[in-house]
């Protein structure tokens, strides 16, 4: 029986005989479980935990159709038969929960990563019109090159009907092959492939209908594209509407993002960071839904069922993707339907394990749900044989999350916390500028240990006496790190702080600033960005190649851009040697050379962190068992600090 609240995203939608049961998407993205080129069965238990918790339509992650189209190492292929048994396998995991499922047909163009054994791609685009962000020259399509492409895509829409699947998806966002043909700026082309938008738009006609030709009636052709490329050279939202207005009457739907993979500024938007607004797109499927009478489909920063109901409620979308939200929560369409919108554990847009996994040639994940590519290995957790008393010494984002497994698991469990507030470091790493959202992994665990009824100790720091006293049969160590301040020579009074003194306003920042940022990761980046809004002459010091370097890339590149904006000067390849009054002195990581930097009147160490390991040495020769984990094991993110909580739970 419903219980929501929610009047639009729980309603069905028809497309040509196909009944969706919800409005919400789990929209196609690369996943990197698929090995040798096929579905196998880490993607299959992947998508069939979204489809067991409710997502009405999930479309599959881009399978080449072409062998020119192998962008990644780790592409899934439909250019043979052989594509058919994984499709096949995996439609009939996700149809078990009522969940359609359509494929993605995918050509890059130009858009090549990576090609096999290390060597150059070459890569073929309507033009020779390079791409900017890859540093590719592609090489001009021949027409018959077209024509085989163009089957290609039918080849590859037959082979998933046949499977099952319920539809296509054919890819012409991002800057990827379709959208090449479209853009004036890159098709160049003087036959009529190119010229006016209805030769540009020859291509994508005769890939519809080559698809139309090798199906059948009831299978559904959608189309996905940039309502807007973000960049001078992209694709305009102008363009695109032009465009879908033009083949609506070919096409069953179309689903519209924004950005492009072809440049830094427009590929921000391929997964936008949490400094990007909710729901953004909304105003062009808004422009799209007035001119258009196939559903619109809309994505983009849309992580609350919320938001989707009333993008949908408003007239501005048919269905929602919500992609990296069931990547954090498969649940969160049933939740959301229960009533129990309060339980969903929701994205924080921080993109660290989800692209930021792709991006590193790893498989997806979640830094708040570790089972979110690991359904085989952590996917069901085991009742504990035996109830145990378990104690948790620390309640940063590792203690509280080995405490609401092991709970969840029968035992009896205990948080102990030594100061007022749970949350560790997460609760400084939300007032870093654009990084308030991050606050919600500590909402999102709070709720957990209340649903998962742990007994929670506020102000208690745990020592050995208090072990001995409590009797646990089980200990958890998760007692973080502190500020790590370097050796370095130090001849005069410079004021010297840490991240940590500049958040918590302990310390009067001068006006002249030095961040020395070894990590290169968000806190130097954004302890340089908090004072240079604070009107502060900010120089960073990054003993790396730029700010950012270890961070996910989308949210690197905009905070670059940001620095550069606000005036940041920005020193790389420097370590801290020292400091006196009023200079700091640094060496070049390579050259060994000296870099002087005068006139400072604060220096900000953003040097990492150092593990609290007092009391994993004092239970050295404890007699019970104990597992150290997050931060106090070695100071790394909060993905580790997680991921290593919840084994330790699991493990109990």
């Amino acid at each position: 029986m419903t219980m929501t609240a929610f009047k639009n995203i729980f309603q069905p939608l028809t497309i040509r005989g196909c009944t969706i049961k919800n409005r919400i998407l789990s929209t196609g993205h690369d996943t990197t479980l698929p090995t040798e080129a096929a579905v196998n069965e880490p993607l299959i238990a992947y998508q069939e935990a979204r489809a067991r918790g409710g997502v009405g339509l999930i479309v599959v992650q881009v399978a080449g159709v072409h062998e020119t189209a192998r962008y990644t190492n780790h592409i899934l292929m439909a250019t043979d038969d052989s594509a058919i048994d994984g499709y096949r396998r995996l439609a009939e995991r996700v149809h078990h929960y009522g969940t359609k499922i359509f494929g993605q047909l995918f050509h890059p163009g130009r858009e090549i990563l990576e090609s096999h054994g290390g060597l150059l791609a070459v890569a073929y685009a309507p033009s020779a019109v390079p791409n900017e962000r890859f540093h590719v020259m592609p090489r001009p399509m021949s027409r018959a090159m077209i024509a085989e492409i163009v089957a290609g895509y039918g080849d590859a829409a037959r082979r998933m009907r046949k499977a099952g699947l319920d539809g296509a998806e054919i890819v012409a966002s991002h800057g990827y092959l379709p959208s090449q043909f479209l853009n004036p700026r890159v098709n160049q082309r003087t036959d009529n492939y190119g010229g006016d938008l209805d030769d540009r738009l020859r291509f994508l006609r005769e890939v519809i209908a080559d698809i139309r030709a090798k199906t059948d009636d009831r299978f559904v052709v959608g189309l996905r594209i940039s309502g807007g490329e973000m960049d001078h050279e992209g694709l305009t939202g102008d363009e695109a509407l032009e465009a879908i207005v033009r083949l609506e009457s070919s096409l069953d739907y179309v689903s519209a993002v924004g950005g492009t993979s072809a440049t830094s500024g427009g590929a921000v938007h391929i997964v936008p960071p949490m400094t990007i607004a909710n729901g953004y797109m909304a105003s062009f499927t808004a422009q799209v839904k007035k001119r258009v009478k196939i559903p619109v489909f809309l994505a983009g920063r849309i992580n609350q069922p919320q938001i989707a109901d009333k993008l949908i409620g408003n007239g501005e979308a048919d269905v929602c993707g919500m992609t990296r939200a069931l990547i954090c929560d498969p649940e969160m369409p049933r939740k959301a339907q229960e009533g129990r919108s309060e339980d969903i554990r929701a994205c924080i847009g921080c993109n660290q394990a989800c692209i930021g996994h792709f991006h590193k040639g790893q498989p997806i994940s979640c830094i708040q749900h570790p089972v979110t590519g690991r359904e085989l290995e952590l996917g069901k957790l085991a009742p504990a044989g035996k109830r145990k008393k378990v104690m948790i010494a620390g309640g940063g984002p590792a203690g509280m999350k080995a405490a609401v497994i092991a709970a969840q698991r029968g035992h009896d469990v205990t948080l102990f916390e030594g100061s007022a507030r749970l949350g560790g470091q997460a609760l400084l790493a939300q007032l870093l500028p654009h990084r308030a959202e991050f606050g919600g992994l500590v909402t999102n665990l709070r709720r957990e240990l209340e649903l998962a009824q742990v007994t929670i100790k506020r102000n208690t720091r745990v020592d050995r006496k208090l072990v001995e006293q409590f009797k646990p049969d089980a200990v958890v160590v998760a007692t973080g790190a502190l500020p790590f301040r370097p050796d370095f020579t130090n001849d005069g009074d410079l004021q010297i702080v840490d991240a940590w003194d500049v958040l918590t306003e302990k310390a009067k920042i001068g006006t002249s600033v030095v961040v020395v940022d070894w990590r290169c990761d968000w806190i130097g980046i954004g302890i340089a960005v908090r004072l240079a809004k604070a009107g502060c002459r900010v120089r960073m010091a990054v003993n790396g190649t730029l700010p950012g370097e270890m961070i996910p890339l989308y949210v690197r590149d905009q905070s670059n851009a940001e620095l550069q904006d606000l005036g940041v000067e920005v020193t790389s390849y420097a370590r801290l040697f020292g400091c006196d009054s009023s200079s700091v002195y640094l060496q070049n990581t390579v050259s060994g050379k000296p870099i002087v930097m005068e006139g400072v009147d604060t220096l900000v160490l953003c040097t990492g962190h150092s593990p609290m390991t007092e009391l994993t040495e004092a239970l050295a020769d404890y007699e019970g068992e104990v597992q150290v984990v997050g931060d106090c094991m070695a100071p790394r993110t909060a993905e580790e600090a997680i991921y290593e909580g919840f084994k330790a739970g699991a493990a109990i």
